[in-house]
């Protein structure tokens, strides 16, 4: 089992910066999968980057140029540094692993104001 914790959400003003870090509770090196999804009121979940276990990132379409994944193995924590933030990515982001299983944090709030 991997229980996933996430901090560093919080308020902003559009055109401002935030770093989300996910702290695992076991080593990352072998999870295949990590990454960020988030939720904005009354609209689906939807992945916003995702990161292997080699290190290959992908992105949203809506995120890339903006935003950056990466991962810490020495300190099982995941990273999302989100530069140029918008309204639009104000939402509830979520930490996720796939090790077998779907592994999700319980949310950090991320809201920009415009």
């Amino acid at each position: 089992q991997v229980r996933l914790v996430e901090s560093g959400g919080g308020a902003v003003q559009a055109g401002g910066s935030l770093r989300l870090s996910c702290a695992a509770s076991r080593s990352i090196f072998s999870i295949n999968f990590m990454g960020w999804y988030r939720q904005a009121p009354g609209k689906a979940r939807e992945l916003v980057a995702r990161i292997t276990s080699s290190g290959s990132a992908s992105y949203a379409d809506s995120v890339k140029d903006r935003f950056t994944i990466s991962r810490d193995n020495a300190k099982n924590t995941v990273y999302l540094l989100m530069n140029s933030l918008k309204p639009e990515d104000t939402a509830v982001y979520y930490c996720h692993a796939f090790w077998g299983y779907d592994y999700w944090g319980q949310g950090t709030q991320v809201t920009v104001s415009s």
